[in-house]
């Protein structure tokens, strides 16, 4: 009798220590995430700023296609963020149109608001319509993350 008490003890010790094993593997706690499926943090210029929105709504007045740029501001592809980025702006003495990390005191951004001490008109001129909410919400987050050349 003995020994099958001793027998029966191995067994639930055994069966419970598996049990327990088992429900630490598979654990809910959150693992580090995944590096194969992710995106980059934030807008990119080249295929976010540059493609869907400053070619469609602002290379037609700011390009140096058979023009001079409007403002001297060229948002083509392949000069725009040089004339954006740091750039000082031409229509308001001491406005810088992109400060990277710094939306709401880029220039670019108050244009594009219509900010009640902007100088000239809203942009795109030729609004309204205007950029939608989402676009501009688009270009903070990309001044946000420090305005990139991505």
């Amino acid at each position: 009798m003995r020994t099958h008490r001793t027998r029966l003890s191995f067994v639930v010790v055994a069966v419970t220590t598996a049990i327990t094993a088992a429900a630490c593997a598979s654990s809910t706690a959150p693992s580090a995430p995944s590096t194969q499926n992710t995106t980059p943090s934030g807008p990119t210029f080249s295929q976010q700023i540059q493609a869907q929105i400053l070619t469609p709504a602002c290379v037609p007045c700011h390009t140096d296609e058979g023009r001079t740029p409007s403002a001297g501001m060229n948002l083509k592809t392949g000069v725009a963020y040089a004339s954006l980025v740091n750039v000082a702006s031409n229509g308001k003495p001491g406005a810088t149109r992109v400060i990277p990390g710094n939306p709401s005191g880029s220039y670019l951004v108050q244009k594009l608001e219509g900010a009640a001490d902007i100088v000239g008109l809203r942009m795109p001129r030729n609004g309204p319509p205007y950029l939608t909410d989402a676009q501009v919400a688009l270009i903070r987050l990309w001044i946000q993350n420090g305005a990139p050349n991505n």
